[in-house]
């Protein structure tokens, strides 16, 4: 299990919010922590500790009136440390090279290729054709229903009808690099993690895949390591003391090296 980090932009700043709080109209989220620092000085603080494979998220839509503001601090954050992060939010094949020209390793996608509710493996096939495989994460975040863990796209306020099960997980990791999976529900909480859907993930073998959401405690951190199989690596942000909380980056480090 790695600690893999993360910037959120927001409206232009870097913050941690409260996942299933997010939504379009009006720019809206509940902001557990906002930064006074710019994304490039996180992704420079990354780079300096040689803390590699982080996800740079923008959480504004492309029609927001905020989104080239996070547009440029994501950019910012790639140039000050080119290959050491990831990008996603609002990804097609009209603008993934532009973030992998900015010094993204990977470029992180959902909605283009959750298409009207389902998968669309003609988008797919477009974007491994436009980046290539192995530049491409697929972000199967995804909340509850009906006893299931349903994917959800346009910033997690739509439900997919694709639920996650091992065949899913299989078919999908033939068609990218890496898999991003947020539980919406617990994200940003740090109340715990969704023991069962750790479990689900645990079962895929030797494909990499990031888990993030309700990371509390160095007990929930155990918890996943065990659950997971140590398979899972794994993203804390507002727990995170670096966003204000109170688990130690420097323990955090120590534990997911051991």
């Amino acid at each position: 299990m790695k600690f893999r980090p993360c910037i959120d932009i927001h409206n232009g700043k870097v913050k941690q919010i409260v996942g299933g709080s997010l939504r379009d109209e009006r720019d809206q989220a509940v902001e557990n922590f906002v930064a006074d620092q710019d994304a490039a000085f996180f992704a420079e603080f990354y780079r300096k500790r040689g803390i590699f494979g982080g996800h740079v998220i923008l959480l504004n839509s492309r029609d927001s009136g905020f989104y080239e503001k996070t547009r440029q601090q994501a950019f910012g954050a790639l140039r000050a440390f080119p290959g050491g992060l990831q990008a996603g939010g609002g990804i097609t094949t009209e603008n993934a090279a532009s973030f992998l020209d900015a010094g993204a390793s990977h470029v992180i996608v959902t909605s283009f290729v959750f298409k009207d509710g389902r998968v669309s493996y003609e988008n797919l096939e477009l974007l491994k054709r436009e980046v290539g495989k192995e530049h491409l994460t697929l972000d199967l975040s995804c909340r509850k229903k009906d006893g299931k863990y349903f994917i959800v796209t346009d910033r997690w306020q739509k439900y997919t009808d694709v639920a996650l099960s091992l065949p899913v997980l299989r078919e999908l990791s033939s068609h990218c690099d890496e898999f991003l999976i947020h539980a919406v529900d617990v994200e940003g909480k740090a109340q715990g993690i969704e023991v069962p859907l750790v479990r689900l993930l645990a079962e895929l073998d030797d494909f990499p895949v990031t888990y993030a959401g309700g990371v509390g405690s160095f007990q929930d951190l155990e918890l996943l390591k065990k659950e997971g199989k140590g398979r899972i690596d794994v993203t804390i942000g507002s727990a995170l003391d670096l966003f204000g909380g109170s688990m130690p980056l420097e323990e955090v480090l120590k534990y997911s090296s051991c």
